[in-house]
């Protein structure tokens, strides 16, 4: 008899951000998140966990309104039906409702961890991996000053060896703020640039070419999202342009390609509406030529749990550019019972079923 799914719970859950790693970028600055914890539960008796890592400045949603939407709208018209398959389940999330890829990311992350440990297998064996067993990863850097050398110094003691900065607030800020981040991490560290959608075309094409002298490996968004045609024409001045908030879904990745606009793709569970959609929209740009890495809105301990199994599940996963999967390495504390196994320079896959984590027991207490 094939297992149905028998519940869905959520748990509201508010975390600050380490004060010596908070980031400020172009779109505001992140020291605190709220995220709202999802557990399914199937008739067999099988648990599966996911996270809405959703930052309203960034996305739109919150935990708020996804404890809403999953209470009154997704979970009534998931329980009882087949867990499998679990993209027939996802579609009908897309059919009640519209937008809020975090939030339905939340419910598929527990549903695709759900069918990954009844099947007795690792999420990414689920989703057609692995190709690795471990990811590299960095972490980003903002401020000026004292502040900017404040979080090197933390970030360095967690371990952490490379590095993006976060520019797009004026040409000349950003460029010292590169070279001090390139006097801290010293001549071979691995560096790259985060604008967040921040810089105009001329500033753009002011800025890249004094970053390239400092190093820098990348350029992430660097103007707003919709202009595909700047992110083409600024690939011509010596960086590799890498996108992140041009693309959510499919649709949107399907114009980057026939725009040419981007070397790299940041991927993100929760943009992409979950783990499965992730990898297809991983496979779909290989295809094409253009690399992919795993970016960060954030995540806590599932959610990262989730970008490993994703990038782990992609055939090309980008060997130039590490991935953001940063976990508690972000926050004061850890959700999970048990931490995943990261030192700050990559994140290794484990063999456990499912994503191979859990909930501390006091989180689980929570579920309502």
């Amino acid at each position: 008899m094939r297992p149905t799914v028998a519940a869905v719970h959520t748990a509201a859950i508010s975390l600050q951000v380490h004060p010596d790693l908070v980031v400020t970028g172009a779109r505001g600055t992140h020291a605190r998140s709220d995220f709202l914890l999802v557990r399914v539960v199937t008739s067999t008796g099988v648990e599966g966990y996911g996270e809405v890592s959703a930052t309203p400045l960034w996305s739109g949603e919150d935990g708020v309104s996804s404890a809403h939407f999953i209470r009154e709208i997704l979970a009534p018209a998931l329980v009882g039906r087949p867990l499998v398959p679990v993209g027939g389940l996802e579609l009908l999330m897309d059919r009640l409702l519209a937008g809020n890829p975090f939030t339905k990311a939340g419910v598929s992350i527990a549903l695709w961890d759900a069918f990954a440990r009844t099947l007795d297998v690792p999420l990414t064996v689920a989703l057609g991996g692995p190709y690795r067993d471990e990811v590299p990863i960095k972490l980003s850097l903002s401020g000026d000053a004292a502040a900017l050398d404040s979080v090197f110094r933390a970030a360095t003691g967690a371990g952490f060896q490379a590095f993006k900065v976060k520019v797009g607030l004026g040409v000349a800020g950003d460029v010292a703020r590169v070279s001090r981040a390139r006097e801290l991490a010293g001549p071979g560290a691995f560096l790259g640039a985060d604008a967040n959608g921040g810089w105009t075309r001329s500033q753009a094409a002011r800025a890249i070419p004094a970053l390239a002298q400092q190093g820098v490996s990348f350029v992430e968004q660097p103007v707003a999202p919709a202009d595909l045609d700047g992110m083409r024409q600024l690939r011509n001045l010596g960086l590799p342009v890498i996108a992140d908030e041009s693309v959510f879904g499919l649709a949107d990745l399907a114009a980057l390609v026939r725009a040419e606009a981007a070397d790299c793709v940041s991927l993100y569970v929760g943009k992409s509406g979950g783990p499965g959609r992730a990898v297809e929209m991983g496979r779909l740009a290989s295809s094409f030529g253009v690399d992919t890495l795993l970016g960060s809105n954030g995540e806590l301990g599932i959610g990262a749990a989730a970008q490993l199994h994703v990038a782990c599940a992609l055939p090309a996963l980008s060997p130039e550019f590490p991935s953001d999967i940063i976990g508690a390495h972000y926050y004061t504390e850890d959700i999970l019972a048990e931490p995943l196994d990261s030192d700050g320079r990559r994140v290794k896959l484990g063999d456990s079923p499912g994503l191979g984590v859990r909930p501390r027991a006091d989180l689980m207490r929570k579920f309502q």
